[in-house]
């Protein structure tokens, strides 16, 4: 990352916040219901329910850090009008001989490749980066195949 910062678009900004609200609001809740239920049984030397409950509540806690953090170090990727391939931009590409698709192009933590979001960070995103619509660039897989991109629209 540059700089420490985490790049997201303003849709991954509110996706973090959502989460953050959920784990502080409904998750913490349900597991100091568990945590409570499951000291309720006594022993807790072997009381399998309160391990398990005490695990789920370190990993909601270390969660809610970990999203702080990053909001806190964010960089708002912001919508720029040049049909320069950048961060935020939505891009329709031709590699090798395939057929045309379209990926949207955001930081690292916000990559999906399912849903057709690719990381500014992968090789095609490297790639591509300061580059118009008509250019042919190439770029190495991770697993060290060439590929040729051509970029046929930006968004």
């Amino acid at each position: 990352m540059d700089n420490n910062k985490f790049k997201l678009t303003a849709a991954g900004v509110e996706k973090l916040k959502n989460e953050l609200e959920n784990l502080k609001t409904n998750e913490r809740t349900r597991n100091l219901e568990a945590l409570k239920e499951a000291r309720a049984q006594g022993d807790l030397s072997e009381n399998a329910d309160y391990d398990s409950a005490r695990e789920e509540q370190a990993r909601i806690e270390t969660r809610i850090k970990e999203i702080e953090n990053i909001l806190k170090n964010t960089e708002l990727i912001t919508e720029d009008r040049s049909k320069i391939v950048n961060i935020g931009k939505t891009v329709k590409v031709k590699i090798d001989d395939n057929n045309p698709v379209e990926y949207h192009l955001v930081g690292a933590l916000e990559a999906d490749p399912f849903n057709f979001k690719i990381s500014n960070e992968s090789p095609v995103g490297k790639a591509i980066i300061g580059h118009k619509k008509g250019d042919k660039v190439r770029a190495k897989t991770e697993s060290n195949r060439e590929i040729a991109i051509e970029i046929i629209e930006v968004k």
